[in-house]
């Protein structure tokens, strides 16, 4: 399920600027210019501007084999530390991914809020900032399993555009994941470029 988003980043990383993804089902079929699960009306590589936002977050890292999971409960732990300090959300939850390899990677399950709070001395939670900048936008909706042909599709189409992106994405989620069925997930995810 997660192979493309090892294989993207990684390449990413690398400084490599074609981003084919080598797996036998990759080498079988033709590349997706879409992933299925996306509408006509979803933006799929919309150049936007992210905008700076202060965020409340909790830094961890995962397997791939049980990475909603593991990014779930990182949500269900920041949402509890704002509860008890009285803070509320100014945006959509968000994973900010850092680093990945083969196995797993690493994250920050932020959460933006107006603004930067004071944090109780030994909180796991940290005040921080979102990445900002130039990035393009795709649109993943279904389960979470699904996403590898989402991230398919967009090493396809950067490829494709010859873009080269930041070694880091970020998936902001649209309907909250630690609520909403997994299979009706609706997930931005942001490529930052460079």
């Amino acid at each position: 399920m997660i192979p493309s988003r090892i294989w993207w980043l990684s390449a990413v990383a690398a400084a490599v600027v074609s981003f084919a993804v080598f797996s036998p089902a990759a080498a079988q079929a033709p590349p997706a210019a879409a992933p299925p699960a996306a509408t006509s009306d979803d933006p799929f590589g919309e150049e936007v501007t992210l905008v700076e936002k202060t965020i409340v977050y909790i830094a961890g890292s995962g397997m791939w084999d049980s990475a909603f999971e593991t990014i779930t409960n990182s949500f269900k732990t920041v949402n509890g530390a704002m509860a008890k300090l009285g803070l509320k959300a100014n945006g959509a939850p968000m994973t900010i991914y850092t680093a990945t390899d083969d196995t797993g990677f690493q994250f920050q399950a932020a959460v933006p809020v107006a603004q930067a709070p004071t944090m109780p001395a030994g909180s796991e939670i940290v005040v921080g900032k979102s990445p900002a900048g130039k990035a393009l936008k795709f649109v993943h909706r279904g389960s979470y399993d699904a996403m590898d042909t989402t991230y398919e599709a967009i090493t396809n189409y950067l490829d494709e555009k010859q873009l080269e992106a930041k070694d880091l994405f970020v998936e902001q989620y649209m309907k909250d994941p630690v609520t909403t069925p997994e299979d009706d997930l609706v997930i931005e995810v942001y490529v930052p470029l460079k």
